[in-house]
């Protein structure tokens, strides 16, 4: 039997014995065997494990779990299909040189030494450049970084469509975004290259895309790419027909053969050879690939019900999952390198609650511990930055030391709202003062000129004015002179609290610093608590002033240093995170102590402010990215609204936000505007036959494939919050809208039930979802005064405990609009606000069974009903 059809056989067993974990790793492991000179391997002297050094890309995607699989089915219809029908297609095709990535692990070695200049920057005068392409007429910053190289780069539409079809040549596509690290390692090895582009522009056309501008497309290809090498990550590397169907893909390329595996030129020269001999073979399977993808993914229910248990069964699976895999030492679930996955963070939570209520304290006790932990961890790492706020992207090591020094917008929003609850639950001003620092962050440097919220800070910067290299964390990292001649005499206190060395403090772990690319420089951690102080013979107060004042003076000297490049790209979706995060500090962080003192970076403000930040990032997309008269959204923005349209995930989390904005103080307006995208949401996203929502409008016929998804990795998934928010939709409304919110959530549900039974882990938001839909009564908190003083007191008491089952209403029966819109909206909420009304005070009602308690006029007393604990059944 020859090495093709052994592999066939190999690959049809190995699928039918194995589980979905086991699947992609002997997948991995066997097509390593049979194809050893194919590997996307590091450096031989990497001590990394096998599955990072198979695949060193950047990404901001979670860190290895099952949840990252695709669908069993999926690619066991996929793979075994295919080679039973035809058991050497595969192999004999031209896919075969193709270097694979064969790790679902998307994220990259740490080799800082690979760090090199990036792509001239797009702020740069053009006439200094020798080349410019077709991408120097767009907004994103990611494809303005690329329109010097000499590559005849093309961006994503018609144009490089005909172009291919005119030519009868193949597409490549490279896939990333602004502040991804391999990506701009790609570009300087191989776009930068006259040789290697002189290749790219005779044998392809090539197209750039965004994936932050253009999730769709990266969703197609990123999908083929994990379904059938079993890897993932980006930059994305793609070769297509000219009518878009993948013919062969992966993710990092080195420009030349090396370590055993082959190298971007060569890979383009076996593509170009494969169109011209093998074509046929090529575009049998490519039709092949794009079919059962489509089968796979057009997910659908054969019922609109939810069967019994699954939810409860759900959320408990999924804590024991988590649970079984915590990190008792440093914190966090999983293993290096570590991700702060708030979605995680807000089941753990979620689940501690329920079983608070269901009368088993002491186990909500330990779940809430390890929360708290993680959080305090995440907090003291590296993996937060301590001079400046807000947190990286993930840490490489199981410490929480080094990180990936990349920052996302994304990250920030939603870790804001779980040390938030964290701080709602055990009134400890250690985790309102973390969220005050990564919203002060963003007030900082992340805002902008209109309110908008921009998407990410690279991690690479150069190291001095002038330089040609940029290096990961440069912008971040001290030598232990620095310190002390910034410091000056209190040095020797800020050291010992960082554990700052002489030669430099990356050596926690073996997998902080393998290449000892951070040698005589350091990350800050802190390893010593406040209680140091007594060893300084000064007062905790003291010691905790002396370390701020330490931190401006560093920060004062980072910003004179080469600053990392800002993706000043406003994405709808990832606003929407933020704005949930400042509408839900702005009163929260109200009930801190009055007597609490804080320490930079941390600013200190009234927390009022933060709603209006949030205000402004929502009039800013309601301006610029919605059409009053069409109702829809747009995706980003950048010097103009992007030509993309907007997502499942841009309305899901927008809306979101809005909901948050409102019951957090904002005007009903923005609750109008929720109300109004929902149903534009439903229209365009919604499969009203099979249940739950595309991902996609569907009405672009270059975008081959139609997606649900489901899995909540570091964003949650358009459907887990979608149902969230049609669940606080029907609280807030009535009548028949109200009963069709609730079955659209429901069914939207049934089409992930055998995700919530098999792989919970995989779906934790969906599984919170999924218990509030199933909650017998949802608490509602209604508000009736006109605004004041008294009127944020007692909202901010409304929202004093932690309780995802609840619904805050304020209304104003002096505004019309506002009694109009209740009147036509939940009428039961106007009478109620008919009847309370006092003009000198503001009145509280809880309901909840269908029964209101009596209205409550003091801030303590509606903080004393809203505490009573309710124990239900288990």
């Amino acid at each position: 039997m020859d090495v093709c059809s052994r592999l066939g056989h190999l690959l049809v067993n190995t699928i039918h014995q194995s589980s979905p974990l086991q699947l992609s790793n002997k997948l991995s492991f066997h097509m390593a065997l049979f194809t050893p000179s194919l590997h996307m391997a590091a450096p031989p002297t990497s001590p990394l494990p096998i599955s990072s050094i198979l695949s060193p890309t950047s990404s901001s995607s979670s860190p290895p779990h099952p949840s990252l699989l695709l669908h069993h089915s999926m690619l066991k219809r996929l793979t075994h299909r295919f080679l039973s029908s035809n058991p050497t297609k595969l192999l004999s095709s031209p896919r075969k040189p193709h270097p694979l990535p064969h790790s679902f692990i998307s994220h990259r070695p740490f080799f800082a030494s690979k760090v090199l200049a990036m792509a001239d920057q797009h702020t740069s005068n053009p006439t200094s450049h020798k080349h410019t392409n077709r991408l120097a007429a767009e907004h994103s910053p990611y494809l303005l970084q690329h329109a010097h190289n000499p590559v005849d780069w093309y961006p994503w539409g018609e144009e490089a469509f005909a172009e291919a079809r005119k030519r009868d040549v193949p597409i490549f596509l490279s896939i990333g975004y602004s502040t991804c690290h391999w990506c701009h390692v790609m570009e300087v090895e191989s776009f930068e290259d006259e040789g290697i582009a002189k290749l790219l522009n005779e044998w392809f056309v090539s197209i750039k895309v965004d994936r932050e501008e253009r999730p769709d497309v990266d969703k197609v290809y990123m999908t083929y790419v994990q379904a059938l090498y079993g890897g993932g990550g980006w930059p994305l590397t793609a070769f297509l027909s000219p009518d878009l169907k993948p013919l062969m893909g992966g993710t990092y390329f080195p420009p030349e053969d090396k370590y055993g595996r082959l190298g971007f030129k060569t890979i383009l020269g076996k593509v170009k050879e494969a169109w011209e001999t093998k074509r046929d073979a090529l575009v049998k399977s490519e039709a092949f690939a794009i079919e059962q993808l489509s089968e796979a993914l057009s997910t659908s229910a054969s019922s609109k019900k939810l069967s019994d248990g699954v939810p409860k069964n759900a959320l408990r699976l999924c804590a024991e999952q988590l649970s079984q895999s915590y990190d008792s030492k440093f914190g966090g679930f999983g293993s290096a390198p570590k991700f702060p996955r708030p979605v995680e963070i807000q089941l753990m939570l979620y689940y501690s609650k329920k079983l608070e209520e269901t009368g088993s304290p002491a186990n909500a006790d330990e779940v809430v511990r390890q929360v708290l932990f993680t959080l305090q961890c995440m907090a003291r790492g590296g993996i937060h930055d301590h001079v400046g706020g807000g947190f990286h992207r993930y840490s490489v090591d199981e410490c929480w030391h080094v990180p990936h020094f990349e920052k996302m917008l994304y990250d920030q929003g939603q870790l804001v709202n779980v040390y938030l609850d964290a701080f709602s639950i055990t009134k400890d001003v250690f985790y309102a003062s973390i969220a005050r620092d990564v919203l002060d962050y963003l007030r900082r440097d992340m805002i902008g000129p209109e309110g908008e919220i921009y998407s990410a800070e690279d991690a690479d910067s150069a190291e001095s004015e002038g330089a040609t290299r940029k290096k990961e964390g440069a912008f971040y990292v001290w030598s232990s002179k620095e310190v002390e001649d910034i410091i000056g005499e209190d040095a020797t206190l800020f050291k010992n609290h960082y554990y700052i060395k002489p030669s430099g403090n990356c050596d926690l772990s073996r997998m902080s610093d393998p290449h000892n690319e951070f040698k005589g420089k350091n990350v800050l951690i802190e390893r010593k608590s406040e209680s140091e102080a007594s060893k300084f013979s000064m007062a905790v107060e003291k010691y905790l002033d002396i370390l701020g004042r330490s931190r401006q003076k560093l920060f004062e000297i980072r910003c004179s240093r080469p600053r990392p490049h800002l993706d000043d790209k406003v994405i709808v979706a990832w606003n929407g995170l933020a704005i949930s995060a400042f509408a839900r500090a702005s009163k929260i962080l109200k009930n801190e102590p009055k007597e609490i003192k804080f320490n930079f970076p941390v600013v200190g403000c009234d927390p009022r402010e933060y709603i209006e930040v949030a205000e402004k990032a929502a009039s800013f997309i309601r301006r610029h990215l919605y059409n009053e008269h069409s109702h829809r959204l747009q995706r980003s923005f950048r010097n103009g609204p992007s030509k993309a349209p907007g997502f499942l995930d841009d309305y899901a989390f927008l809306i979101s936000g809005l909901l948050d904005l409102y019951e957090f103080g904002g005007q009903t307006s923005w609750l109008v505007w929720a109300i109004e995208l929902q149903e534009m949401q439903d229209e365009i996203f919604l499969d009203k036959e099979g249940g739950g929502y595309f991902n996609t409008p569907g009405d672009d016929p270059n975008v081959l494939l139609r997606v649900k998804e489901d899995h909540d990795g570091a964003e949650p998934s358009g459907n887990s919050v979608s149902v969230i928010n049609l669940v606080r939709l029907a609280s807030l409304l009535s009548g028949n809208k109200s009963e069709h919110y609730r079955q659209e959530a429901e069914h939207v549900l049934a089409v992930f039930e055998k995700r919530l039974k098999d792989m919970a882990m995989a779906v934790p938001l969906m599984c919170c979802a999924s218990d509030m839909l199933t909650a017998p009564s949802r608490k509602q908190v209604v508000l009736v005064g006109q605004r004041s003083d008294e009127f944020e007191t007692m909202l901010a008491a409304a929202h004093v405990s932690y309780d995802t089952n609840k619904t805050v209403i304020h209304i104003d029966p002096t505004n019309s609009e506002e009694m109009q819109f209740w009147e036509d909206k939940n009428s039961n909420i106007a009478l109620m606000a008919k009847s309370h009304f006092a003009a000198d005070k503001v009145v509280a009602l809880v309901c909840q069974n269908f029964t209101c308690s009596p209205p409550v006029a003091e801030a303590g007393s509606l903080q004393a009903l809203l505490s009573q604990k309710s124990v239900h059944p288990a």
